[in-house]
């Protein structure tokens, strides 16, 4: 794989985004409630904008789809994310930030989609049995970014101010570009003999929508986890603030690790079936939360929640594009924006079942959720099958 040039500037730029982007997102309330001075319970729904990411993902990806070369929506979504965080950074009003989110910020999440549709187009020109192998090598990088991002952020935050923070990653959403260069990679359009129709429209890209539909509902727990599981470690397990950081760090190295396991299972078994494994495994990593009585059983959880997201890390995108394989720009900024539309969601189910059941019950949801995902694994690798 490290012997293209291309896959080899994919890897570095998503590493570097993957730090810039990692080291803000858990300081980004902070920021709001210490230097704009918003109420805790308004800097919370920040991230109720990540709910028009599913839309500035569609329009992105049907942008690319239409343009000679893959990297130009990938280049625009950069310099607009690395636009949208300086005017974060010089912000004075609480309502800034929000739009930025809402209109930049989703914007600029296209970047990473559209540098999968054209890992995509490149594979797709040059076949290989190993192409979730090399989608998942790929991926590493941003997850590697998520790992030491966070570390970076508090270190740098603390020392030059939050600030100065949103500054460094408007930086790193800029320096994406630069390993890439100069490059192009044209799109690849399917061949009228490979797909036998040209089909367009909604119904058309109904797979592709069930399919991230379901992935949401798997997602859920992650942002429950994020927000409450530290709260319960505090006061009902009382752990102190370093294993705390580490039941909370485990998973990312965890994802990291499986991530290239996953992709040969897939490579064997099939990608649908690799991923509805991985749906088994956030259900039993739920649970563990929800039934915990000790840290033993939240590193248990953990564990278990790696395998979900290294499938969906690994495979998903990948998946997604075989459902659209006319229009794989739209495909992977669709699929992709699931990820913050989960996000969403699952805030507002966490705030609704915290108070209706309680820690560390509200687990128990997410696990039913990713029962149903299960299932319609199932059904969707069944069908695809038989087409």
């Amino acid at each position: 794989m490290f012997r293209s040039r291309f896959y080899r500037a994919a890897f570095l730029s998503l590493l570097v985004a993957g730090i810039g982007l990692s080291a803000a997102t858990p300081q980004l309330t902070l920021s709001l409630v210490r230097d704009l001075g918003a109420p805790l319970p308004v800097a919370g729904l920040y991230y109720v904008t990540n709910l028009a990411a599913p839309v500035a993902g569609y329009l992105v990806g049907r942008w690319s789809d239409r343009s000679p070369d893959r990297l130009l929506w990938f280049r625009i979504c950069s310099v607009v994310g690395a636009a949208g965080w300086l005017v974060m950074a010089s912000a004075h009003a609480v309502w800034v930030p929000f739009v930025v989110s809402a209109v930049a910020l989703s914007i600029a999440g296209g970047s990473m989609a559209q540098l999968f549709a054209a890992v995509r187009d490149e594979l797709s020109r040059r076949p290989t049995k190993a192409e979730n192998r090399v989608i998942a090598t790929i991926r590493m990088a941003f997850t590697a970014g998520w790992i030491l991002g966070p570390v970076f952020g508090s270190w740098f935050g603390g020392v030059f101010g939050l600030r100065a923070l949103l500054v460094a990653t408007a930086s790193c959403v800029f320096l994406q570009m630069l390993p890439l260069g100069r490059q192009r990679v044209e799109r690849y359009d399917v061949p009228q003999d490979d797909h036998h129709e040209r089909r367009h429209g909604l119904d058309h890209m109904m797979p592709l929508l069930i399919f991230t539909a379901v992935c949401v509902l798997a997602m859920t727990g992650d942002t429950i986890k994020f927000g409450y599981l530290p709260i319960y470690m505090a006061e009902q397990l009382h752990v102190s603030d370093s294993v705390r950081g580490l039941v909370i760090g485990i998973q990312p190295l965890l994802e990291l690790m499986l991530l290239p396991v996953v992709a040969r299972f897939a490579d064997r078994f099939g990608p649908i079936r690799a991923m509805t494994v991985g749906a088994v495994l956030g259900l039993s990593g739920n649970v563990a939360y929800a039934l915990s009585t000790s840290v033993a059983g939240l590193f248990l959880g953990q564990a278990l929640t790696a395998g979900l997201w290294a499938c969906v890390g690994a495979l998903g995108v990948s998946i997604a594009q075989s459902l659209y394989p006319e229009g794989v720009g739209t495909a992977s900024g669709v699929y992709l924006s699931a990820i913050p539309l989960g996000s969403a969601i699952g805030g507002t189910i966490g705030s609704i079942g915290v108070a209706a059941i309680g820690l560390p019950h509200v687990f128990f949801i997410p696990a039913s959720l990713t029962a149903l995902a299960i299932v319609a694994f199932i059904i969707l690798g069944n069908r695809t099958a038989r087409a």
